[in-house]
């Protein structure tokens, strides 16, 4: 069997490279590469491949990247007489006359539990709403967004530690996993193996997610900002503002209850008071409350609970941990974050 992958980002790349080594073991080829068109990077904007296209050329694998998937397009890809389309966020919508170059039709895999979370962000989604698992689906392409029958379906838990990226690169492996199990179905059966519709019920989509989503309000809970955090890392990354307005990324947190916060420093004659009931009430939310060495972060004042941050980036500065941020951040304390 010739199959067609298309994608473009990290993850993308990692389901490319997983079916690569697997050709042999399946059975199948990959007749050739979709990515999209390279995008101008750096300050000397140079153009740049997308990983998925980078790993293509690295291989040796034919690579297309057209801008649009039009006749030009399908005269491209319709010599390499490949059987079936396999994609993960390529970006494009495949029409009719595209997908008819494929006798088996065409394949893609979702991270949720469709009809859950369609649409382009299903991963942020799941941290956002706080949800225990991550469904990974394989689906039939149609012409609706994320609306093709299921044709295999895993999950994996997800951890206090995850972020959107984490669980991408889970979701890329593990769906890879399951591809290389339909192709080989499919191979035996000489069609693609039937999947199940979709429910009717429970159907909910996904938005693309702005930079300006991705501010911190301090007056929301710990909770609730911990999960923005890792649902946007690393892309948008969240951020706020310092007292003189220059942005301030935060890449990693986590929440610290008030009660825990004061029995870790009630030995500290520096901090303790600081965050005694009645003081800590009295400070506005994005309060930097406190830094030593048994706060394991920076600890921020929130509208429910505290935040302790562990990562985080200056404007024209590099991403630091904590530790080494406050040793060129003297004055960070006591700031109120906007």
């Amino acid at each position: 069997m010739k199959i067609i992958y298309a994608g473009s980002p990290d993850a993308a790349k990692i389901s490319l490279e997983a079916l690569y080594e697997n050709q042999e073991k399946y059975g199948f080829e990959i007749a050739g590469v979709l990515s999209n068109p390279p995008t101008a990077k750096g300050r000397h904007k140079t153009p740049t491949p997308t990983p998925v296209a980078a790993y293509a050329l690295e291989k040796g694998l034919p690579l297309f990247t057209p801008e649009h998937l039009d006749s030009a397009a399908r005269e491209q890809i319709a010599p390499l007489g490949a059987d079936l389309l396999v994609c993960f966020a390529y970006g494009h919508i495949f029409g009719p006359k595209f997908l008819a170059l494929f006798p088996m039709g065409g394949v893609n895999l979702h991270p949720s539990f469709l009809p859950k979370y369609r649409g382009c962000t299903p991963v942020q989604q799941a941290i956002l709403e706080g949800d225990e698992f991550l469904g990974i689906s394989v689906q039939t392409l149609s012409l609706k967004m994320d609306a093709g029958d299921i044709l295999k379906q895993d999950f994996v838990n997800i951890t206090e530690n995850d972020t959107t990226e984490s669980l991408l690169n889970y979701s890329a492996k593990k769906g890879a996993e399951l591809i290389c199990d339909i192709i080989k179905e499919s191979s035996a059966a000489g069609e693609l193996i039937k999947g199940k519709p979709q429910s009717k019920e429970g159907i909910t989509y996904t938005y693309t997610i702005s930079k300006e989503m991705a501010k911190i309000d301090w007056t929301e809970s710990a909770e609730i900002i911990c999960r923005k955090i890792k649902a946007y890392y690393p892309d948008p990354c969240c951020w706020c503002l310092e007292e003189n307005d220059s942005p301030l990324k935060i890449a990693a947190a986590s929440e610290v209850y008030l009660a825990d916060a004061q029995a870790l420093l009630e030995n500290d004659p520096a901090f303790g008071p600081l965050i005694s009931d009645n003081v800590y009430k009295a400070f506005p939310c994005g309060k930097v409350l406190a830094y030593n060495k048994t706060t394991n972060g920076i600890y921020v004042k929130t509208g429910d609970g505290i935040l302790s941050i562990t990562k985080l980036q200056r404007q024209g500065k590099n991403m630091m941990y904590y530790k080494d941020f406050m040793n060129g951040a003297k004055d960070f304390l006591g700031t109120v974050l906007k």
